[in-house]
């Protein structure tokens, strides 16, 4: 068998020259491999031949000089046999405090690949593994996505121990335990789970490791990939696993007893389990009063309903239930809909793409113009529809109270739920009027009470009702009256607070 063909899992030689070209051909001969040999010179007169490898960009090569050259290739050392240099160059040499053991081929190109690097000496049949990797990433920032008017202004990162790091400041005890796992036959990812071990609930933590353990993929490049393996229903519209990329969040999360899933190469980071009305909370809700936090809360919900029916009602009261309507309302109505060649169903479907249009160009345009896209877009071709008579003025209002509506939520994957659920009502009110909204509420409800996450059910605490949770659900109570954790996440330590 040829040296290239042979198995990753082979053992290392005791031939300094064969591990190096095993180690390139492996590799494919790539460029950013780097060899920098190295002689140690002992005292009597005797000499050692020595290979440090690593991936040129992967390490932080100032810091590999300084932990694994410094010192080499000083003379005057005893004469040591090659297991005892290389015992002397772990004890001695080497300053990191990273330093691992390899035996193997694979375990080779797994450090090589994490960004260490690898001490051989010719003569022994294993190596030194050098925590030398480098750490790059963007400054830390605000999160886009969860933006809030007071609280912290810090988001996770792309670096996973970046991540972790943020997390340790916000939660500052012994007993917030991190366990990191590697997912992803090619990419081999780093995913840490993060609880704390005196709060988590048992059967919950034991169920995530299991779903994380059994994900056998080729690559996980941002945590939906995970998402996706581990959420309870894959045939539901609603998210029942939570991402978010602020610390705050998560550390908020984990004192509840719940489980954070943190993937390296993203800042968005899962928990687990994921009720529904945990969607229409904010972390600002507890960074104001809880009056002000409670009026926003139920305003949330007021444009969830608002984002979901709005199109639906309006379609079927223009269409089958008139007489509802006052008297100079439906002479308005009739009046702006003179002309207009459609039915309110097509009508409202043709708004509805279009905003959608908008809404993804100004996602996708450079930031300088994306906010202008979708603003002067929306008025432009609104007013155009109008004076061209293909809508009425009344159906851009109740397009653009829902779009509006829809960006209320801070939960931007409920949105697109919202978004989804839309269009089936519009199909159901646009068939049989106010009958088929509210056959299509009820279905909806049922498929709601059925989901669960990670062993919760996802509209606890109010199906099944949790009287004591309720402090923090629908309405913020002040923070002295949050005595408990919520029974819904079956925590081990059910008290977060002495009682005043």
């Amino acid at each position: 068998m040829s040296k290239q063909g042979q198995g990753e899992d082979e053992a290392l030689h005791t031939r300094l020259t064969f591990n190096l070209l095993q180690l390139k051909q492996g590799l494919g001969n790539s460029e950013d491999v780097t060899v920098r040999e190295i002689q140690i010179e002992q005292s009597g007169g005797r000499s050692v031949q020595g290979a440090v490898v690593y991936i040129d960009g992967l390490n932080s090569l100032q810091s590999m000089i300084h932990t694994l050259l410094a010192g080499l290739g000083n003379k005057g050392q005893a004469d040591l046999d090659i297991e005892q240099l290389l015992e002397f160059c772990r004890n001695s040499v080497v300053s990191t405090g990273m330093v691992g053991d390899i035996y193997s081929f694979e375990d080779a190109y797994e450090t090589l690949l994490s960004g260490n690097s690898i001490l051989m000496l010719d003569g022994s049949s294993h190596g030194l593994s050098v925590g030398t990797k480098k750490l790059t990433a963007r400054a830390i920032e605000e999160p886009n996505v969860q933006s809030v008017v007071r609280g912290p202004r810090e988001g996770f990162t792309e670096v996973l121990r970046s991540n972790t790091a943020m997390l340790r400041r916000k939660i500052k005890d012994r007993h917030l335990w991190l366990e990191t796992m590697s997912i992803g036959k090619i990419t081999k990812t780093d995913v840490t789970i993060a609880y704390v071990k005196n709060i988590v609930n048992e059967d919950v933590l034991e169920e995530v490791r299991k779903r994380l353990s059994a994900i056998d993929i080729d690559a996980i490049l941002e945590s939906n990939y995970i998402e996706e393996q581990i959420q309870d229903k894959r045939s539901t519209p609603f998210p029942t696993v939570f991402n978010t990329e602020r610390p705050d969040v998560v550390a908020a999360g984990i004192m509840e007893g719940r489980v954070a899933i943190m993937v390296d190469g993203t800042p968005f980071t899962l928990l687990v389990p994921a009720v529904f009305t945990q969607f229409f909370q904010s972390s600002e809700d507890y960074y104001q009063r809880a009056d002000f936090a409670t009026l926003v809360r139920l305003l949330r919900f007021l444009s969830f309903a608002l984002a979901l029916l709005t199109p639906s009602f309006y379609i079927a009261i223009t269409t089958f239930h008139q007489e509802m309507l006052p008297t100079t309302l439906l002479y308005n109505l009739a009046s702006q809909r003179e002309g207009v060649p459609f039915p309110a169903f097509i009508e409202a479907i043709l708004m509805e793409i279009t905003f959608e249009i908008l809404r993804e160009a100004s996602v996708r345009m450079p930031r300088t113009v994306g906010q202008s896209i979708s603003i002067v877009g929306t008025l432009v071709v609104g007013q155009a529809a109008v004076e061209a008579g293909l809508v009425s003025a009344a159906m851009v209002i109740v397009v653009s109270i829902t779009a509006i509506s829809n960006f209320v939520l801070p939960a931007f994957n409920l949105g697109i739920t919202i978004r989804i659920i839309r269009f089936i009502l519009m199909m159901l009110a646009a068939s049989f009027g106010l009958f088929g909204i509210f056959l299509g509420l009820i279905v909806l409800v049922i498929h709601l009470c059925n989901l669960s996450s990670f062993g919760v059910p996802y509209m606890s605490p109010m199906a099944p009702l949790h009287m004591s949770d309720q402090k923090d659900t629908l309405v913020r109570s002040s923070i002295p009256n949050l005595i408990s954790r919520p029974k819904t996440f079956r925590p081990k330590n059910p008290i977060r607070q002495k009682r005043r």
